[in-house]
């Protein structure tokens, strides 16, 4: 599956200047814009910065029709298209979809990068959506990389300042940050580990035990830098506050505190939880697994962690990595009862994450709400059905 692109691009100012005739990209996901620069380039001789997303055809975010706003120095050689597209300004959208946005978060990332001694020789850009953006830096002393994130995850940094200092090598080393969503990460060799095997499951489950049984004398601590509390007193308000509305959500949500006292009863500590451990945020080299993208983390019960790893999977694939992640809380917390919990917060953690996935669409501009239309219904139906 491909995309057709079409880039209507502004100048430095914002100021509109038309659109390049569409083109295709062999790489069909959206969010991935360094297929659509190299192949402007290769095509029209053109530098642009991608900046956002502003049409697409098809509710999954992949293949079609996609039109991006794109910035250039200067208008290109190449004869531009009228392009009538809605330009306005929306309080909504992320400082890095703006026009000079990506040059301003570069100037700051090539800046601390020379203060630490990597001068950075190129930069590319990879991605660009409404959870984050993210650029490639390489120099003589290495790859780093730049990633902008929106509000909602700005809690990213502290998180991987903490691993860093309590656990480090388990996430991507934290180079600098700027306290508004700009972060500076060392590089992380390996791959993303989409559809990872269940022996490999088992032991991204066993590698990442300890960064939770480490985490449970600061959660406190975590908690005070930023990261969301959504211990089991904090979490109903928390969902009720991004859901609340619909009959199926008021349904769910009735019966929550109850359910979540008895998961408390079960006697597992609160840690810090990634909240999106899917195989694709681990990455993989010589045996050693990384796990990336912590913007969704929080403080709250390690079960859901373990539910994420295994969504998807059928139940005999499922069980094994469940029992071994019951059988090591065991071992940590003798009299515990991992196991009922576990299924206690099934359904929680289908809820919870149709409120993620409602945050994301209150949090961001009409035209990238597509990246997510359906996210919220799946899993309101599925929590419905567990």
């Amino acid at each position: 599956m491909s995309r057709i692109v079409t880039l209507v691009l502004v100048d430095a100012t914002g100021a509109p200047l038309g659109a390049l005739p569409p083109f295709d990209v062999a790489s069909p996901w959206w969010q991935e814009v360094a297929p659509v620069v190299a192949e402007a380039r290769r095509r029209y001789g053109v530098e642009v910065a991608v900046l956002r997303l502003l049409t697409g055809a098809g509710p999954q975010a992949t293949g079609g029709a996609v039109t991006y706003l794109g910035q250039v120095a200067s208008p290109p050689s190449t004869p531009l298209l009228p392009a009538h597209v809605p330009l306005a300004a929306d309080p909504l959208r992320a400082p890095y979809a703006e026009p000079g946005g990506p040059a301003r978060s570069l100037a700051w990332a090539t800046g601390e990068l020379r203060r630490l001694g990597r001068p950075v020789e190129t930069t590319t850009q990879q991605r660009t959506w409404n959870l984050s953006a993210i650029w490639r830096l390489d120099g003589p002393g290495g790859t780093a990389w730049l990633k902008q994130v929106p509000v909602f995850f700005r809690h990213e940094a502290a998180v991987l300042r903490w691993l860093g200092r309590t656990v480090p090598g388990r996430a991507p080393t934290l180079l600098a940050d700027d306290g508004d969503g700009r972060m500076l990460l060392d590089h992380v060799p390996g791959e993303d580990r989409y559809g990872a095997p269940i022996g490999e499951r088992l032991a991204m489950a066993a590698g990442f035990h300890p960064v939770q049984v480490r985490s449970v004398p600061d959660v406190a601590e975590l908690v005070a830098t930023g990261v969301p509390d959504l211990r089991g007193h904090a979490l109903p308000g928390w969902i009720r506050s991004r859901l609340a509305g619909s009959s199926t959500v008021e349904a769910l949500l009735a019966g929550l505190p109850a359910r979540l006292d008895e998961v408390r009863g079960c006697g597992l500590p609160e840690t810090l939880v990634h909240g999106d451990l899917h195989p694709g945020n681990v990455r993989a080299f010589a045996g050693r697994h990384v796990v990336i993208d912590w913007g969704d983390s929080f403080v709250g019960h390690p079960a859901f962690d373990v539910l994420r790893l295994v969504e998807g999977l059928p139940d005999a694939a499922a069980s094994p990595v469940l029992s071994e992640w019951c059988g090591r809380w065991r071992a940590e917390v003798p009299g515990c009862e991992p196991e009922r919990a576990v299924e206690l917060l099934r359904p929680v953690a289908a809820l919870r994450m149709a409120a993620v996935y409602a945050m994301f669409l209150d949090g961001i501009e009409e035209s990238e709400r597509v990246y997510h239309a359906t996210d919220v219904d799946t899993y309101l139906e599925q929590a419905l059905t567990l």
